[in-house]
């Protein structure tokens, strides 16, 4: 059986890790280098990096602070952030990341999720989704989450998996630091649709709805933030709990 994946993320804005709610009210809670260190001894799977302002500002991803945190961490690590060339990716992988996670430059060159496949390997890339309910429908957002494409991000997911994404990180804006668990409708509508591993981002509150989200077929990896920020998750006793709930992990 595959064992299922823990996975906290750091967004990076102007050289801090920061937390919001809804994609909002953003705030400096710590440095990305010591919270790498800190996730790489207290059993995190894989880390996410994304510097989040880098396409709304229109530039590139900070290559100094990704060299640091990737000097510290010995799991996998997966860099989104102002990737939208060949080079973009050329230039994260060489600082130490071994997957790029594409979002916005995805929307604006879907092509580059095609090419980046063919050089580097589909399991190299990752496809982010930033998705709200807006009318009933589930669409997708860019730069951000600040910005409604008007792009059916169901049909979007599947568009990517067949270009190549090799994963795909599916972020609910909907219950984003809200901490009330998973958004598993969004999860299961994508899930159905695509064959490649799903990372569930937004919401995760408690163990629970870990072991929640880990009962829907198709979901391989949760990621958060906050509540391992926070420490009020412990990951080492996530992934005892998520055992005696039959849920395989790596401990």
């Amino acid at each position: 059986m595959i064992t299922k994946r823990i996975i906290p993320c750091l967004d990076v804005r102007n050289g801090k890790v920061v937390k919001g709610v809804n994609f909002e009210g953003v705030r400096d809670i710590a440095d990305p280098v010591e919270m790498a260190k800190f996730y790489n001894e207290s059993g995190a799977d894989e880390l996410v990096f994304y510097d989040i302002t880098a396409s709304v500002e229109e530039r590139a991803l900070f290559s100094d602070i990704l060299v640091d945190v990737a000097s510290q961490i010995f799991i996998p690590l997966t860099v989104g952030g102002g990737i939208n060339t060949l080079d973009d990716f050329d230039r994260v992988l060489k600082c130490g990341a071994d997957k790029v996670s594409v979002n916005s430059g995805a929307i604006r060159n879907p092509d580059i999720i095609e090419q980046a496949a063919k050089k580097y390997g589909d399991q190299c890339v990752v496809l982010s989704m930033d998705i709200k309910r807006v009318d009933g429908e589930f669409k997708l957002f860019s730069k951000g989450g600040r910005e409604n494409t008007g792009i059916d991000a169901l049909q979007w997911a599947v568009d990517g998996v067949n270009r190549g994404a090799g994963e795909l990180v599916v972020n609910s804006i909907d219950t984003d630091g809200v901490k009330n668990g998973f958004d598993l409708e969004l999860l299961d509508e994508i899930a159905a649709r695509v064959d490649v591993p799903i990372i569930a981002s937004g919401g995760a509150g408690k163990m629970e709805d870990f072991a929640e989200l880990f009962k829907h077929p198709g979901i391989d990896a949760g990621l958060a933030a906050s509540i391992f920020h926070f420490k009020e998750i412990d990951i080492k006793d996530l992934k005892k709990y998520l055992r005696t709930q039959g849920v395989e992990v790596r401990l």
